[in-house]
């Protein structure tokens, strides 16, 4: 296998208003917005506009310059982990083996977002057998029936406005069945369950305690370990990272057991390793 290799970063600085990236090339907003970690942006013409709790950016590149403008600049740094070599990790991975190079030199520009925990956990209740857009529909709907109005759009609501819909509420917006999910969690949370906790949790611990709110399975479970908590020994399955598995590392698992053997394959890369393997089947599998 030819060895691959990526870049680091060469230059980044941040003004007051703005967080700019030159010759970086481990940046794509494309491939970090739709690599199914987050539902709430948008395509514009010239590039991307991002919106977490109730803050806001629109992120731009030309000419290898990725412009992040934003009023909250700390946030938007750590939000898009901007301390991570991701060159370094590309390498890492991509030395794994060639389907793994294959999905990182695709995926390149991918980075694990740093996303509000409790934003995260109601968004992915929503994604439970459903489709990215209409997700982004539900989500949408959500801010703009109970989060606050900010001069950007819609905060993402918080518990207590959350907590303040009924299930009929949620259905009218659109949850359909996993409207009385969200109506238990958003009660769970005001009556003072600490998701804060699960930080200091090990990954089992924390699955664990993930699991004991009313519509998250397993793959919620994951993907909220993944994307809210940062954990990397996890590895979210689904209808791609099936096709993945049977496509290219077929061993004769049962559905049920093809997460216990991706990280047993990739342990602290797990999570890493699904990203850019999921990116790779959904996009570029659906025409080759």
């Amino acid at each position: 296998m030819q060895p691959f290799f990526f870049t680091v970063i060469d230059m980044i600085y941040t003004t007051e208003n703005s967080i700019v990236l030159k010759d970086y090339s481990n940046f794509s907003a494309k491939d970090i917005l739709e690599c199914g970690q987050i539902f709430r942006y948008n395509k514009l013409s010239d590039g991307y506009e991002v919106f977490s709790t109730d803050k806001y950016a629109v992120v731009t590149e030309q000419d290898n310059v990725v412009t992040i403008t934003t009023d909250d600049v700390k946030y938007f740094y750590n939000f898009f982990d901007l301390d991570t070599d991701y060159g370094a990790v590309c390498n890492r991975l991509a030395a794994r083996s060639d389907i793994l190079r294959q999905a990182v030199e695709y995926g390149k520009g991918i980075r694990i977002l740093n996303q509000d925990l409790t934003e995260m956990l109601f968004s992915f209740i929503i994604s439970a057998n459903n489709n990215i857009k209409r997700i982004q529909l539900i989500v949408n709907r959500l801010s703009e029936n109970l989060g606050t109005k900010t001069k950007y759009g819609y905060a993402f609501p918080t518990v207590e406005q959350m907590a303040s819909a009924s299930v009929e509420d949620f259905a009218r917006m659109g949850a359909g069945y996993r409207a009385p999910y969200l109506y238990d969690t958003a009660q769970k949370l005001k009556n003072g369950y600490d998701l804060s906790k699960l930080y200091t949790m090990d990954t089992e611990m924390a699955r664990k305690e993930l699991l004991s709110f009313k519509g998250v399975g397993p793959k919620v479970a994951d993907c909220v370990l993944l994307f809210g908590l940062k954990k990397q020994d996890v590895f979210p399955v689904d209808t791609w990272i099936k096709k993945v598995y049977h496509n290219y590392f077929e061993q004769g698992h049962k559905d049920s057991e093809i997460a216990c053997y991706f990280v047993s394959q990739f342990g602290e890369d797990a999570g890493l390793c699904q990203q850019y393997l999921f990116y790779f089947q959904r996009k570029y599998g659906q025409t080759n």
